[in-house]
């Protein structure tokens, strides 16, 4: 293999692009995990980042099909049901004697946000939900020399903190007694996870391939309260309603493993090729069931229902150096769609281009760019172990747009 003159700045801008492009994957994952600034060659280096992703998914043709909901007001056509967000990520690495180098890093792995509100068809079903994560991570490899490179051996652990709501219209309103007809439910949860990988390395042609597994997160303590203190569940003596209350309840969910191989070469003099799979054990949120301690009329059981099934994400791209200072990347995604025939995730395919400039050599500054196409779809009820799941509500979606934008700054000595 002839040298390459190679420049890092390259792989720096590959590095915030498809962080960019991952930024709206399946399931619940925002910034998932990364851990490139375990691999950087400086002693000790620091860097953070922000992306914005800005998803327009649209609903059409809203039904709502369960006959004991009566029928809600609001549009049917048009409905946004995403919101923006922001995904942040701060790490730091350091060199730890000969050969060990270790990083810590915070992050915001899993959430969601749908708020299509209350004026809607299918208010019955969902006017807002939101989930958000907070990623702890600490993260360690020691390398030797093998051939003309260096092997790699990674290991780490991670602690989660997931929390989140979900309201809806359960009753009709009643303004003459303040009542709204929204219940909420609220959630959150912790726990630990770990991770083990390998990577083998030729700095000198900027060749690298690691392969890292990420383990699940079991929320053993996933813990909440229903309120449904704004709910009228039925009528007593005299037609007049019974109010609902506050109460708490338990349940168990698992934020998913996954295992992502990525791989990288310089091509030709300045140039570089780049490109990873990943796949996540998305299909084990199915339906989660949330209960009290008992259940009653006025403390009902509640569940959110997923039903994911895997995903899959590929990514390639070439990065390019322009100048000593300046670089850029260009790359494509596809990210298979975790929903199949419910829900609104279908398979999102991503275009991102990104520069990397190093004003210093310790100051490195990144801007990234992503728009993607999310395909459409409908969604209805659907069939969970010989039970009807997703009965309140039906409809389709078309071909929507969504884009994004990463700043990031590293410094390193």
């Amino acid at each position: 293999m002839a040298h390459m003159n190679f420049k890092r700045g390259v792989l720096a801008a590959a590095a915030g692009l498809l962080f960019a492009s991952a930024a709206h994957a399946g399931g619940l994952e925002r910034g998932g995990y990364n851990i490139d600034l375990l691999f950087d060659p400086s002693d000790y280096a620091a860097e953070a980042s922000a992306t914005y992703v800005n998803p327009q998914r649209e609903l059409n043709n809203v039904q709502d099909i369960n006959p004991l909901n009566g029928t809600p007001g609001g549009p049917s056509d048009g409905v946004r049901e995403t919101e923006s967000y922001w995904v942040p990520r701060v790490g730091i690495k350091a060199g730890i004697g000969e050969g060990f180098d270790c990083m810590a890093d915070y992050s915001q792995p899993w959430g969601a946000h749908s708020k299509p509100g209350l004026n809607w068809a299918g208010a019955n079903d969902n006017s807002e939900t939101k989930v958000e994560s907070d990623n702890y991570a600490a993260t360690c490899s020691y390398k030797w020399a093998v051939g003309p490179g260096q092997f790699r051996v990674i290991g780490g652990v991670f602690y989660q903190e997931v929390g989140g709501f979900k309201e809806r219209l359960v009753s009709p309103a009643i303004p003459v007694l303040g009542l709204s007809g929204v219940g909420r439910l609220d959630l959150e949860g912790d726990g630990w996870g770990w991770r083990a990988g390998v990577a083998y390395e030729i700095p000198e042609y900027a060749v690298r391939a690691s392969l890292v597994y990420n383990s699940a997160v079991d929320l053993d303590n996933l813990s909440g309260s229903i309120d449904l203190r704004d709910v009228a569940l039925g009528r007593g003596p005299g037609g007049r309603p019974i109010i609902g209350t506050k109460y708490d309840v338990t349940g168990f969910a698992s934020m998913p493993d996954s295992l992502e191989l990525k791989v990288q070469s310089g091509i030709a003099p300045d140039w570089v090729a780049f490109g990873s799979v990943k796949w996540t054990d998305w299909s084990q949120l199915q339906v989660l069931n949330f209960c009290p301690g008992t259940s009653s009329p006025l403390t009902p059981c509640t569940s959110l229902n997923l039903l994911y099934r895997d995903g899959w994400t590929i990514s390639g791209g070439i990065g390019h150096k322009f100048t000593d200072k300046l670089s850029g990347a260009a790359s494509i995604t596809w990210d298979r769609g975790t929903s199949h025939g419910f829900g609104t995730q279908t398979d999102t395919w991503t275009f991102g281009s990104g520069l990397s400039y190093a004003a210093t050599e310790n100051l490195e500054f990144r801007l990234a760019g992503a728009v993607g196409i999310l395909t459409g779809g409908s969604s209805g009820p659907q069939t969970f172990n010989g039970q009807p799941v997703g009965t309140d509500v039906k409809y389709d979606f078309d071909d929507d747009f969504f884009a994004a934008v990463s700043t990031s700054v590293k410094i390193k000595f």
